[in-house]
């Protein structure tokens, strides 16, 4: 067994490597039929047929479709690289490695915070509201250039955690199949995980999912923000606010509904100089979150920038620390052997 991890941990961290050069390089081809797309319609069809009948009918559904969508996908993964794995060791690579991007999307949140970029810096708040309206589920059409550059750093906050490295940590403990699993559970949570009346019940079950599987690459990435931030700092790239942001975080996160998503956005606002959180509008009622970090800047688009800054030096350290961890668990496997 022993033997076993100690060969796995390095291999796993050269695979993820090689993964996230794909992304980056590659993104998301629309010629490609991407996994979290099969896995929506997958969704939406079973929400039609079985998010019906008594509260607690509903729940007893949002169960089954998770256990039946997550396990699927997970089994589905693991049987389609063991099949190509019989035919040639090297399909089940190839296979891995377009998997594994797949539940990435470095280059695609990097792109989408350039698309709001582009049109803010060119004074076109029409274009900017279309561009944060592909991203966000919120209402954008009545947004100045401080709420829309709200809108997109906390998407980027929060989906460097949802989109980069809780995907990269289920990769590194049990490779495309778990890392896929958990985009099925993310996915969930996208689509049904909402108190509202419509889905309170039948997506609780997603909802507590998602929570608990994004609980400790949540906070992992908190510390590599604001490690981020610091070196950034140091270095003169960026003037960030790291002293106190790790103190100033741990006091506002727990306010946001999410016991996730507010630990990213807190510590961003709180590098930023900014604050974010407030009043939303989704389909034209209000929602009012706390407020997270303090209004030392007025939010404009240099700020989306740096929140991409913070995102590409999070995800770097993350994959550091990872290298760290696993070379020192390899050296006590080897020993003990």
């Amino acid at each position: 067994m022993m033997t076993i991890l100690s060969d796995y941990l390095p291999a796993a961290l050269v695979m993820v490597a090689v993964a996230i050069m794909i992304d980056l390089i590659v993104g998301d081809p629309r010629s490609l039929p991407h996994p979290v797309v099969l896995m929506g319609r997958v969704i939406s069809g079973y929400e039609r047929l079985w998010n019906r009948g008594s509260a607690k009918q509903r729940r007893v559904s949002g169960v089954v479709l998770t256990l039946i969508l997550v396990g699927g996908v997970w089994s589905v993964g693991w049987l389609l690289l063991v099949v190509l794995a019989r035919l040639h060791p090297g399909l089940a690579l190839l296979a891995e490695l377009w998997l594994l991007s797949t539940t990435l999307a470095i280059k695609g949140l990097g792109e989408a915070a350039r698309a709001v970029i582009k049109p803010l810096t060119q004074s076109d708040l029409p274009g900017a509201r279309k561009a944060l309206g592909m991203i966000v589920g919120r209402d954008t059409q009545h947004l100045d250039e401080a709420e829309i550059t709200r809108g997109t750093v906390e998407t980027v906050a929060e989906n460097t955690v949802d989109g980069i490295t809780a995907p990269l940590f289920f990769a590194l403990i049990g490779g495309a199949p778990l890392a896929l699993a958990y985009k099925a559970v993310n996915t969930l949570d996208s689509m049904v995980g909402y108190k509202n009346q419509r889905y309170a019940d039948f997506g609780f079950a997603s909802a507590k999912l998602d929570d608990a599987a994004n609980w400790i690459p949540a906070r992992l990435t908190v510390l590599c923000l604001w490690l981020a931030g610091l070196i950034l700092s140091i270095s003169g790239v960026l003037h960030l606010r790291w002293k106190g942001a790790l103190r100033g975080t741990c006091r506002d996160a727990p306010r946001h509904p999410s016991p996730n998503a507010g630990w990213p956005e807190a510590m961003v606002a709180r590098l930023l100089g900014v604050q974010l959180g407030g009043t939303n509008y989704y389909q034209g009622v209000v929602s009012q979150r706390a407020t997270l970090g303090e209004p030392l800047e007025v939010l404009q688009v240099k700020h989306i920038t740096a929140t991409v800054h913070l995102m590409h030096g999070a995800w770097l350290l993350f994959m550091l620390l990872a290298v760290v961890v696993i070379a020192g668990m390899s050296f006590i496997f080897k020993g003990l052997l």
